[in-house]
């Protein structure tokens, strides 16, 4: 019974490399993501899914070392929590350099018009970036008058607002509906012209 205990709580290697390992993975981790790109965040292809998924049993062993025990991994596991709490509260006071390691958005539609340069910087397909449009409600990409792509990788649309031109003959029509919808009540109401 002992040895069990042991194998659980007794660390394989000195503290604070077990602190200080997981603290240098996630400084790789962040700097790698932020240099891959917004595009890894949100539009995930099977092949950056894969990458994901891959990358992070990849570093695993780096995060753990030779030391697989349960106070090992929560050791690990409260210094990867620790770090990002410190990065992010560090970063929300120093906006300058929040924007250095997240980036700036990046504006794939603007007036109406794709921007194909922005949508090849960001590797996003034009298929992707109508995929996108639809799940927030767009039919196509013509109804959209505005995409950024955030610094936090989600894609914003604003929609097209119709010309004013538009919003005037759309009133004047549901005006001239209502007027001939009181004169069929009139007539309907008066008794009949006598001839």
């Amino acid at each position: 019974m002992h040895d069990i205990w042991k194998d659980m709580f007794v660390l394989g290697v000195p503290l604070l490399e077990k602190i200080l390992r997981p603290i240098v993975v996630y400084a790789f981790l962040v700097i790698s993501l932020r240099l891959s790109g917004k595009r890894e965040l949100v539009q995930l292809n099977p092949f950056d899914l894969v990458v994901l998924l891959t990358l992070s049993n990849t570093v695993q062993n780096a995060i753990i070392g030779e030391d697989n025990t349960v106070l090992g991994g929560i050791i690990a596991a409260t210094s990867l929590l620790f770090t990002n709490y410190l990065v992010v509260r560090f970063l929300y006071d120093h906006r300058k350099l929040d924007q250095l390691v997240e980036g700036r958005a990046d504006v794939l539609i603007e007036d109406g018009k794709v921007r194909p340069q922005h949508l090849k910087k960001e590797l996003i397909t034009l298929a992707q970036l109508e995929a996108a449009a639809r799940k927030q409600g767009f039919d196509s990409l013509a109804e959209v008058n505005q995409c950024v792509l955030e610094p936090g990788g989600t894609l914003t649309f604003l929609g097209k607002k119709p010309a004013t031109e538009d919003v005037r003959h759309q009133e004047l029509l549901g005006k001239m509906e209502r007027l001939a919808q009181e004169i069929a009540l009139l007539r309907g109401s008066q008794p009949p012209a006598r001839a």
